[in-house]
């Protein structure tokens, strides 16, 4: 069942970039390409946690692997020096459970299976003793890259 969300989130982004206007920052697609996140083309370690991104299709998606106990203002901040992250997400969550605060007090307790929206000003952390794990297709270019 995972694995069926996953390729509906990618196939619903590759079609989005597929039909984007000419004066998108996507390329338009004119060949197929292929990555996997088992061999990133970069890859950034933090505390009790790591983001692989791979760069296709004039894209970066990243997949993020936060341990138990990880907690972005704990794990993160100290090296983005921001108050909350800025970091926008639009997020398909693999496995794990993540809980979201967002600035204005609003919680989402996200889980396998969900496709999360996240705008900049937020707080998130591992619940319970699974690591979470987060496919982004918007905000991790610049995440947890030291300032």
């Amino acid at each position: 069942m995972k694995a069926i969300l996953f390729f509906i989130a990618i196939s619903a982004f590759t079609l989005l970039v597929s039909h984007t206007p000419h004066s998108s920052p996507f390329k338009i697609m004119d060949k197929a390409e292929l990555k996997s996140f088992g061999k990133p083309d970069e890859l950034r370690e933090f505390p009790k946690g790591k983001l692989e991104l791979i760069k296709i299709g004039g894209a970066t998606i990243g997949r993020a692997t936060f341990q138990p106990g990880w907690k972005w203002s704990e794990s993160v901040q100290p090296l983005v020096k921001t108050k909350s992250c800025e970091a926008p997400h639009y997020q398909y969550h693999v496995s794990g459970v993540l809980m979201v605060k967002m600035d204005d007090g609003t919680l989402l307790e996200c889980k396998p299976g969900d496709a999360s929206l996240l705008p900049m000003g937020h707080d998130a952390w591992v619940v319970g003793t699974e690591p979470a794990v987060v496919v982004d297709f918007q905000g991790m270019v610049d995440y947890a890259r030291k300032k």
